[in-house]
């Protein structure tokens, strides 16, 4: 368990991946641009939105805004520096 202010979570978390698999544009932790599926594919709102028609190329589920750490969570909690590049158009 994780106690943020008076609430405690799951040790799990999202990892924030550093990065849209398809365009490799960077996408830190608080970008309002990042979008990801239930399997934390993660992509750029552009690839989403133009390229993907906002499905997952990997699993085909639905791509929705990545929620924002906040800064005192982040510091404790960094997000991952781990790049996942995968050029792909849509799911087989």
């Amino acid at each position: 368990m994780v106690v943020i202010g008076a609430v405690a979570h799951a040790a799990a978390m999202l990892q924030l991946r550093p990065n849209c698999e398809r365009c490799d544009r960077d996408l830190p932790p608080d970008s309002s641009e990042a979008r990801i599926c239930s399997f934390e594919c993660t992509f750029c709102a552009a690839c989403s939105t133009t390229s993907l028609g906002g499905a997952c190329p990997n699993c085909g589920g639905e791509l929705v805004a990545r929620p924002r750490r906040p800064e005192a969570a982040l510091a404790r909690y960094p997000a991952s520096t781990e790049r996942v590049y995968r050029p792909v158009e849509r799911a087989p």
